[in-house]
C-alpha cells in the first residue's frame, strides 16, 4: 500500500516547534507535504494551509521567517517572541545576504522595533520604499511614516509600546460598505429637528443606564446625570490622555475608590464561586507594564486619528485596548465604552450632538459582548501562571511571557464585534426610537381630538396602554382615569392602538 504523504510544519508553525514558543497561536498556520495540491482548512480560530513540496523554504529559521511573512501574515506578538530566540547575529547575517529584499527589510525593521536592539548594519541608501504590512491583508495607516534606515513605510496602527493589528475580513468590509454613518444621517433627515432633539435626550440617558447595568450597577440620579454630562463632553473633547482618563475615573466611581494615576498593583477580573474560590476571567497586565501600555494606547490613538483610519476601527482599538490594559482598579468598563463614543463623535461618524446607544445593544447581546472580550482574555488566562493569596491578591509568575500578548494583540474580533453592535444601533435602536416618538406625536394629537387631557395624564395614559397590550387596566381606570366615560376610554385606547400599530412596547416600558 502507498504510504501517507508526510507533512512538515513551515513558517510560524516551524518556528514555534523549533523554539518551543508558548501561548501564541497564529491565525494562519502552514504545512508542507509530499503531495501536489494546496488545501485550506478553516475554523473559528484560524486557518491551516497545506502546500506542496516545492514550497518548502529550507531548514534555516530565517527562511521560515520569510515564508511566514509571505504566507502566514504578520503576527507581531509571535514575532516578538521568535526574533529574540533566533538572535541578532543570524538575522543580521541573513539581511546582509539580500539587503534589498522586501521581506528581508521588513524582518530587519521588525527586529529592531520589537526587541529594541539595533542590528550592526548600515542604513540603506537606495531602493524603493516598501510597506511594512500588506494593505490588501491588513487595515493600515493611509499616511505611513517613512523610515530611511530600512526604506520602509511604517503603516502600523500603533507603536512598539502598543500595536494592535486587524485583518481584512469579509465581515468588516461588509459593514464598511454599508456606510452606517450615512445611514444614520439619512434616518434623522426623515424627522423634524424637534423630534430628533427629544430622541437625543432619551438616548443619552439610555446609554448611561445601559453602561452601568452591564456591570450590574444601579446608579442614583446624581451619578446618572454626571455620566450623561460626560457623554456630552465626549462629543467635543479628546478624552484619550492620561490626565483626562484619571479625571473621568474620579467622576464615575465611588469617591472612596478614586485614583490619582494608573494602578500600581496586579489586577484581575473574576467572580467568587464560593468563599475562597475565584473564577478568573482575565489576568490584567502587571503594574510594571501599565504605564508603557497606556502610553502606547494614546500614541496609537493619535496615529490613527492623524491618518484617518476608519472611525469604528479606531474606536474599537482604543476602547478595547484601554479595557484590556485595565489601568484603574474600578471604572474601566464604563470608560472603555465612553472612549468608543468619544472617538465616534469626534471623528464625525455620529451625527452632531448624537450618541449611539451602543451599550444598550451590548446589554441586549451579552453573549456577543462577552465573546468580544474573551477572544483576547481567554488565551491570556490559559497561559498565565498565577496564584491568589488568602486576601485575593494575585501574583503572576510569567509576566514576561504574557507581555507580547498585551502589547501586540490581533484585535480583528473586537473590530468585527463593534461594527455589529453599531449596525444594530443604527438600523434597529435608532430607527425604533425615532419611530416611537413619531408614533407618540401622532397618538397624542389623536387623543387630544377626543379629550383634551393634561400633558401628564396624556403621557401616562399612552404609557399604561402600551404596557398592557393597548388596554387601560381596570385598576388604573378606577384610580387615575375615573373622570373619563367608558366610550371615551375606548376611543382613546383605539388612538393608542392605531398610533403604535407597528411599534413595540420596549421603549414605553423604559420610560
Amino acid at each position: 500500500m502507498p504510504s501517507e504523504p508526510s507533512c512538515r510544519a513551515a513558517g510560524y508553525s516551524a518556528l514555534i516547534e523549533r523554539y518551543q514558543i508558548q501561548g501564541v497561536a497564529p491565525w494562519h498556520q502552514s504545512l508542507v507535504f509530499d503531495g501536489a495540491a494546496t488545501r485550506i482548512e478553516s475554523s473559528a480560530t484560524g486557518e491551516t494551509e497545506t502546500y506542496p513540496a516545492q514550497y518548502w523554504p529550507g531548514d534555516d529559521p530565517c527562511d521560515h521567517l520569510e515564508f511566514a511573512l509571505k504566507y502566514d501574515g504578520t503576527d507581531l506578538a509571535l514575532l516578538a517572541k521568535v526574533l529574540p530566540a533566533i538572535g541578532s547575529g543570524p538575522i543580521a547575517q541573513w539581511v546582509q545576504a539580500t539587503p534589498q529584499g522586501k521581506y528581508t527589510r521588513r524582518i530587519w525593521y521588525l527586529f529592531e522595533l520589537l526587541t529594541g536592539e539595533r542590528l550592526p548594519l548600515a542604513d540603506m541608501t537606495a531602493g524603493n520604499y516598501v510597506d511594512l504590512l500588506e494593505p490588501a491583508e491588513y487595515f493600515v495607516l493611509e499616511r505611513p511614516t517613512r523610515v530611511r534606515r530600512q526604506r520602509i513605510n511604517d503603516n502600523l496602527l500603533g507603536t512598539g509600546d502598543f500595536c494592535p493589528s486587524v485583518r481584512r475580513t469579509a465581515a468588516i468590509s461588509s459593514c464598511i460598505d454599508r456606510d452606517l454613518s450615512a445611514r444614520s444621517r439619512e434616518l434623522l433627515s426623515g424627522y423634524s429637528p424637534d423630534l430628533v432633539k427629544r430622541a437625543m435626550g432619551y438616548l443619552y440617558t439610555k446609554e448611561t443606564k445601559s453602561s452601568f447595568e452591564i456591570e450590574r450597577i444601579t446608579p442614583d440620579a446624581s451619578r446618572t446625570q454626571r455620566f450623561v454630562a460626560l457623554l456630552h463632553v465626549a462629543t467635543r473633547d479628546d478624552l484619550c490622555a492620561k490626565p483626562r482618563l484619571v479625571e473621568i475615573q474620579n467622576q464615575i466611581v465611588d469617591p472612596r475608590f478614586r485614583e490619582t494615576g494608573y494602578r500600581t498593583d496586579q489586577n484581575y477580573v473574576g467572580e467568587t464561586v464560593y468563599v475562597g474560590n475565584e473564577r478568573i476571567h482575565y489576568v490584567c497586565p502587571g503594574p510594571e507594564l501599565v504605564e508603557g501600555l497606556m502610553s502606547g494606547v494614546v500614541a496609537a490613538h493619535r496615529r490613527m486619528e492623524a491618518s484617518g483610519v476608519h472611525p469604528v476601527l479606531h474606536a474599537a482599538l482604543v476602547g478595547y485596548g484601554f479595557v484590556f490594559v485595565h489601568p484603574f482598579g474600578d471604572g474601566n468598563g464604563r470608560i472603555h465604552r465612553l472612549l468608543i463614543h468619544n472617538i465616534l463623535a469626534r471623528r464625525g461618524f455620529v451625527p452632531s450632538g448624537m450618541v449611539f446607544p451602543v451599550s444598550a445593544v451590548m446589554l441586549k447581546r451579552p453573549a456577543e459582548y462577552d465573546a468580544s472580550l474573551e477572544a483576547f482574555s481567554k488565551p491570556i488566562v490559559q497561559l498565565a501562571d498565577y496564584e491568589l493569596d488568602d486576601s485575593g491578591r494575585m501574583k503572576v509568575r510569567n509576566g514576561g511571557v504574557l507581555a507580547p500578548l498585551y502589547r501586540y494583540p490581533d484585535m480583528t474580533a473586537q473590530v468585527e464585534a463593534l461594527f455589529a453592535f453599531i449596525r444594530q444601533t443604527v438600523e434597529t435602536e435608532l430607527a425604533e426610537e425615532l419611530s416611537f416618538l413619531a408614533n407618540y406625536d401622532r397618538t397624542k394629537r389623536a387623543i387630544q381630538e377626543v379629550v383634551d387631557l393634561p400633558d401628564r395624564d396624556l403621557d401616562l395614559f399612552i404609557r399604561l396602554c402600551l404596557q398592557n397590550h393597548g388596554k387601560l387596566s381596570k385598576a388604573k381606570r378606577e384610580s387615575t382615569f375615573h373622570a373619563l366615560r367608558d366610550d371615551e376610554i375606548e376611543r382613546l385606547e383605539r388612538c393608542v392602538t392605531d398610533g403604535y400599530r407597528s411599534a413595540g412596547t420596549d421603549r414605553a416600558a423604559d420610560d
